[in-house]
């Protein structure tokens, strides 16, 4: 046994406090170390080539790297041994800067801390034996959960990379909330107009199979072998009939059912599309609002579509389908603000949200275009916004900045403007924040070209004072009350995870954060993946983001499919659980601690009981190794100790801890 030692300095962030040269002397000393030396950066090019040349000088077997966080560099050094002939799990990392130097003063304990740890991970590599990858099939076909401009984005990039994808939407068109709004800032392009074309490209693409009013139910196998169950639910149009004439739409007779695309601005009828430019453009029956279903007898769309599409037998239908990667793109919610009771909403008609005045505002809305109060119809001569409701407020809403609520208010006071010449716009704010491209000079536009009245300060309380409403609020740089009367309010409420986030994560075996956005495997260095492989992040279901940031994490998401189906095969993880199965119990235990879902009971033949002329079967745990991520939870829970981990077992453990105890030992 032939061990190296290398400490890293890692610039000042360990030797600031911890005596490098201290402690690869102590290293020189332990038991199977046949080198030791340290380097200002043993992560870097320089300090890799150190590493392999001393393995082939010095004979290494094993190496011990005296650093930081095995998190972030472990696949670094694997790599850089397996190049130098040795296998790459024969490595341990001593992790002396998160654990020593970063929590540490500069003194002796410091130093004699790290040598422990070092010693430590010399006694766990001396442990340690040979393990190696099996390679796993990938089927190259990917799912994208959400049809938002993220889930159009990854979509197009997949599949203009030569791979299928089915594009799920659980609404009856994709588009998402992009195709409620009216313009985009800062650019103010119009949205309807760089989104339909996406939508078009969807449809017409050859490789990518749009399922819309479809939700997953299901999701079950792993990396490169993911079974999912999808409901398509029934909408009583037959699409392959239906040639979107519309005639339906016009003869339908349940009418001023609130349309949820709208908002509840405008309204819509039993059968509908969501808008002029939906995709898929097919209707779709509302079971809840028509008649037929409601045992009234209506059935006037079937008798005038001139197709034979209409088909009220049409049922559910869950289809188990395969993919080898998941995008996830399914989007955000706005905050129900009807918790702020102070601010009447609900109560006082024009008091409405943001993306009501988004379709109000809209050429396609309910007003076609006209900007109009809700409860006469009267144009507003003063419109007050709001920021922040919901947002930055632990007490009514969410701790969180919604990122984008200045800006869109900026947008809705500029487009207020241009449409309403003498309208006057007050912006009430806590703080701007505009930091992308052009954001904070499209701000100062809307204040200095359009004559915005910027207030700085939350609102306390709304309330009508003959036909309009009276904002009552502090202004902060001034330092005093102040009361606005205004025709139309305006709320910037909260973007929010999807009411049913959490229930999704749970099918996917993914993980929240605590407001129930998806999380990140890492926020800097892995922002698009999750700890399970193969599921991908894109858009505003991971965090509240704009158009642009979404777009680019969508791509992002994509090129992550893409490089993973370029591969033949996958390489397994081995250091994962594995199950002693002529000691497993069958209890079952591990199977309920699992947070991956990565064991399961199987039968198999119980060989001590069984005879030639009668085989004795009994129930043993089984770890399906493509889903597996090694985290050990198994071999705490286990009660007969045959869960164990591939490079973690008793053996590598204890010889940490009797190391520990003799360096302890020896100073007593």
């Amino acid at each position: 046994m032939r061990i190296g030692v290398f400490v890293c300095w890692c610039g000042s962030n360990i030797a600031k406090t911890v005596d490098v040269a201290a402690v690869v002397e102590a290293a020189k000393s332990f038991p199977g170390v046949v080198y030791a030396t340290d380097y200002k950066y043993v992560c870097s090019e320089p300090g890799q080539s150190i590493v392999a040349e001393a393995i082939k000088e010095h004979k290494l077997d094993r190496v011990v790297i005296a650093s930081c966080s095995p998190r972030l560099h472990e696949p670094t050094f694997q790599r850089c041994i397996a190049g130098a002939g040795l296998n790459p799990y024969m490595v341990e990392m001593a992790n002396i800067r998160e654990q020593c130097s970063w929590v540490h003063e500069k003194t002796p304990e410091t130093t004699e801390k790290a040598i422990e740890l070092t010693r430590m991970a010399v006694a766990k590599v001396a442990k340690n034996y040979p393990l190696f990858r099996n390679d796993i099939a990938i089927t190259k076909r990917a799912l994208v959960i959400g049809g938002g401009i993220a889930g159009i984005q990854a979509a197009l990039d997949i599949a203009d990379a030569g791979y299928p994808v089915v594009l799920v939407e659980r609404t009856p068109s994709i588009g998402g909330h992009m195709a409620q709004y009216d313009k985009t800032f800062p650019t103010l392009d119009c949205a309807a107009c760089i989104l339909t074309p996406k939508m078009v490209d969807c449809a017409s693409h050859p490789l990518i199979d749009i399922w819309a009013y479809s939700e997953v139910e299901a999701v079950s196998g792993f990396v490169g072998n993911f079974e999912v169950s999808i409901r398509k639910k029934a909408t009583c149009v037959d699409a392959k009939l239906c040639n979107g004439c519309g005639l339906c739409l016009d003869k339908c007779v349940v009418k001023g059912i609130p349309s949820e695309f709208d908002e509840g601005t405008g309204t819509r009828r039993a059968i509908y599309r969501p808008f002029p430019q939906a995709v898929p453009n097919k209707p779709v029956i509302d079971r809840e609002h028509c008649r037929v279903f409601c045992d009234q007898k209506c059935g006037v769309c079937q008798k005038v579509c001139p197709t034979g599409a209409i088909d009220y037998e049409l049922q559910d239908e869950v289809l188990t389908e395969k993919f080898g990667a998941i995008v996830l793109a399914t989007g955000f919610s706005l905050w129900n603000h009807s918790a702020m009771g102070n601010y009447g909403y609900g109560k006082y008609p024009d008091v409405i949200s943001a993306i009501q005045f988004e379709r109000i505002m809209n050429a396609s809305g309910p007003t076609d275009g006209h900007i109009v109060r809700p409860s006469d119809g009267k144009t507003p001569k003063s419109i007050a916004f709001l920021s922040c409701v919901g947002s930055r407020d632990d007490e009514h809403g969410h701790a969180y900045c919604s990122k984008v609520c200045c800006m869109y208010n900026a947008k809705q006071a500029l487009l207020a403007k241009d449409k309403l010449h003498d309208v006057e716009t007050y912006v009430f704010y806590m703080d701007i924040r505009a930091n992308g491209k052009g954001y904070e000079e499209f701000v100062r536009r809307t204040i200095e070209d359009f004559g915005a009245n910027y207030i700085r300060g939350r609102v306390s309380r709304i309330y009508p004072d003959g036909d309009q409403l009276v904002v009552k609020g502090a202004d902060t740089l001034l330092g005093r009350p102040v009361e606005v009367r205004a025709d139309l309010v305006v709320l910037a409420t909260a973007m929010q995870p999807q009411s049913d986030a959490k229930d999704l994560a749970r099918k996917l075996g993914i993980s929240t954060d605590q407001y129930n956005w998806f999380s990140e495997a890492h926020p800097k260095l892995r922002p698009v993946e999750v700890l399970t492989d193969g599921i991908y992040l894109a858009g505003a279901c991971q965090y509240p983001k704009d158009i642009p940031d979404t777009v680019a994490q969508a791509s992002g998401a994509a090129s992550k499919v893409t490089g993973l189906f370029s591969k033949e095969a996958i390489k397994s993880e081995p250091m994962i659980a594995y199950i002693n199965e002529d000691t497993c119990v069958g209890c079952g235990l591990c199977v309920e601690v699992c947070p991956f879902t990565a064991v399961e009971l199987v039968e198999v033949v119980d060989n001590e009981r069984s005879t030639r002329e009668n085989q004795v079967m009994k129930t043993v745990a089984r770890v399906n190794e493509g889903i597996c991520k090694g985290c050990g939870t198994c071999c705490a829970a286990c009660r007969s100790l045959s869960a164990r981990l591939r490079g973690f077992e008793g053996a590598g453990i204890l010889a940490e801890i009797d190391s520990l105890a003799d360096m302890v030992k020896a100073r007593k």
